[in-house]
């Protein structure tokens, strides 16, 4: 009668021991990790200068609310420091806003746009300054955001039109940043 409660011990044991190891390969992974830090960019790049963010569509001021992300975004990041000129940088992001369009997505009883959503599209680069060497770069780099529209009200449409713009621009130069720290 002892070796038949020693067996089923000896296989629960086995079953716990074998849980662990396979505990521990699942979560070792690949060794892939995510590298928010910008890790693979060369330690000596610390200073960095937003360069004037060229706007090739007719809005006005969504050139100033895209740099004024990126700026924010390299203001937060305890890895780097903004510089105050293109000469006193170790790299350089340069811009262009290629298109900017909105379309209404909502519609009310009477066919009226309620909602309108702007959609912009930008080409970026990161460029060591001393070389022009680019770090990294992506073309067509989308983003979209919706806003109110109120047919009675322009004032008001153009408001919440402005107030988009601004949220776009910080959200595209959030998500931006993060492929750019990544190296996506």
């Amino acid at each position: 009668m002892g070796g038949k409660a020693v067996l089923p011990r000896a296989a629960g044991r086995l079953r716990g021991l074998l849980l662990v190891v396979f505990t521990l390969v699942l979560t070792a992974g690949c060794g892939y990790r995510f590298s928010p830090g910008g890790e693979w960019i060369d330690s000596g790049i610390q200073a960095i200068f937003v360069d004037n963010i060229v706007n090739s569509t007719s809005e006005p001021l969504v050139e100033v609310y895209v740099r004024g992300g990126f700026e924010d975004q390299f203001r937060k990041s305890p890895r780097f420091r903004l510089a105050s000129s293109r000469e006193a940088a170790d790299a350089v992001l340069r811009g262009t806003i290629t298109s900017l369009s909105t379309a209404y997505v909502a519609h009310d009883r009477f066919d009226k746009g309620t909602e309108s959503r702007a959609v912009m599209a930008l080409n970026l680069s990161f460029e060591e300054r001393r070389t022009g060497k680019t770090l990294w770069s992506v073309a067509n780099f989308t983003g979209s955001e919706s806003f109110r529209v109120d047919q009675a009200n322009p004032s008001a449409t153009s408001t919440n039109r402005q107030a988009a713009l601004q949220k776009l621009s910080s959200d595209m130069a959030e998500r931006a940043f993060r492929n750019l720290m990544s190296g996506f």
